[in-house]
C-alpha cells in the first residue's frame, strides 16, 4: 500500500466487496481501514480551522462578524497572526459577500491591509461581491448556481466563505431544516474536495443562530460574536467571542475572549481582553456602589455562582475589601 493517502483510500474502495450490488455503497473492512495512512488535516488557522473543516460564524446586525471574517480571510490568506490565530502558511481564499456594498467592502479591506504584516499572494485572496456583478448573484440553494461557485473554487481555492446565508442561500422558509438540505449537501461535496467552508449567519431574537439547528449538525466550529454587557454604540466593533461547538479546539484556545476594533490612521486594530477579566472589572464597579451578588449577576448576564465567584476573586486580588 502506498503512502499517498488519497490513492490508498481510492484504492481500498475501488476493491471494497460491494454490499449493495453494483451500483451501491461499497464497505472497507475495519483491519483494511485501520491500515490506510491517512495525511493529517493540517490547520488553515491554528487552532480554530483544519483543512476540510466546515465552520459557522453568527452574530446580531451589526455586531462585527463581517470586519471579523474578512480580517480572517486575510490572514489566512496572507499566511499571518490575527488576533489569537495563526495560518501556518497562505492559502487561497474565496470570499463570496452577498450584501456589503463595494465601496465598503474595499475600505475595510483597506484597513485590514495597510495593519497587515504581509499582503497575500497574487490570486490567493478573491473576493465576489454585488456591485461588481453584471448581473444579480443566483441563489447558491441550486445545484446549477453551485457548480458555477464549484468552478471557480475546486482546484483553485483552499477556503471558501459565504457571507451570509440569508443573503445567498435563499429560498424555502428559513426555519424548515429541508430547505437547508441542498446547501449542507454541497459543504459536504465541498469538504470531500478538499476545501474548508465558512458560512457567516444571523442571530435570531432568542439568541441562537436564525433559523433550523439543522445547520449545525455538520459543522466542526461554531463562533457567537455576543455584545458585551457593558457595550456602548461609540466603541464600534467590539464584542465577546464564544466557542459554541468546537471539534479541534479545547483547553484556553476555546476560552471566550473580549475584542474591540479600532481605525487608527487607515488600520484597522484589534484588541483583546479575557471575557473573565472584563466582566471582574464590571462586577468590581457594581459591588462597590452597593449591588449584591444576585443584582451583579443579573447586571452582567452571569450565575449567581459565578457572580459570587467574581466578589471572591476581587477580594483575593485586594480589588474589595474582605
Amino acid at each position: 500500500m502506498t503512502t499517498n493517502g488519497a490513492v490508498e483510500i481510492a484504492a481500498a474502495i475501488e476493491n471494497a466487496e460491494d454490499a449493495a450490488g453494483a451500483v451501491g455503497l461499497k464497505t472497507v473492512d475495519v483491519l483494511d481501514f485501520l491500515k490506510l495512512e491517512l495525511p493529517p488535516r493540517e490547520f488553515i488557522l491554528e487552532p480554530i480551522l483544519r483543512q476540510k473543516d466546515i465552520a459557522m460564524l453568527y452574530s446580531w446586525r451589526g455586531v462585527g462578524k463581517t470586519y471579523l471574517a474578512l480580517s480572517m480571510a486575510y490572514a489566512i490568506a496572507s499566511g499571518t497572526k490575527f488576533l489569537r490565530w495563526t495560518a501556518p502558511r497562505p492559502r487561497r481564499v474565496v470570499y463570496i459577500d452577498g450584501e456589503m456594498p463595494a465601496s465598503t467592502m474595499q475600505e475595510r479591506l483597506s484597513h485590514i491591509r495597510a495593519a497587515s504584516e504581509s499582503e497575500p499572494p497574487p490570486g490567493y485572496f478573491r473576493i465576489i461581491t454585488p456591485d461588481t456583478q453584471e448581473v444579480p448573484i443566483p441563489n447558491l440553494l441550486s445545484r446549477e448556481s453551485q457548480e458555477l461557485v464549484d468552478a471557480m473554487v475546486l482546484g483553485n481555492a483552499d477556503v471558501v466563505v459565504f457571507d451570509s446565508i440569508s443573503t445567498l442561500f435563499r429560498g424555502g422558509r428559513e426555519n424548515e431544516a429541508e430547505s437547508w438540505l441542498p446547501a449542507q449537501e454541497w459543504a459536504l461535496q465541498l469538504r470531500r474536495r478538499g476545501l474548508s467552508v465558512i458560512f457567516l449567519h444571523h442571530e435570531g431574537k432568542g439568541g441562537a443562530q436564525r433559523g433550523t439547528s439543522r445547520r449545525e449538525d455538520v459543522l466542526d466550529t461554531v463562533i457567537h460574536l455576543v455584545r458585551p454587557s457593558d457595550y456602548h454604540a461609540v466603541e464600534g466593533a467590539r464584542f465577546e467571542l464564544h466557542f459554541e461547538k468546537a471539534r479541534a479546539t479545547f483547553g484556553n484556545s476555546a476560552k471566550p475572549f473580549d475584542a474591540r476594533l479600532e481605525v487608527r490612521d487607515g488600520r484597522a486594530e484589534w484588541s483583546m481582553r479575557e471575557v473573565e477579566d472584563v466582566k471582574l472589572t464590571q462586577a468590581v464597579a457594581l459591588l462597590k456602589i452597593g449591588l449584591s451578588v444576585r443584582e451583579v449577576g443579573k447586571e452582567l448576564g452571569v450565575s449567581k455562582s459565578q457572580a459570587q465567584r467574581l466578589r471572591e476573586k476581587a477580594r483575593q486580588l485586594g480589588l474589595l475589601s474582605q
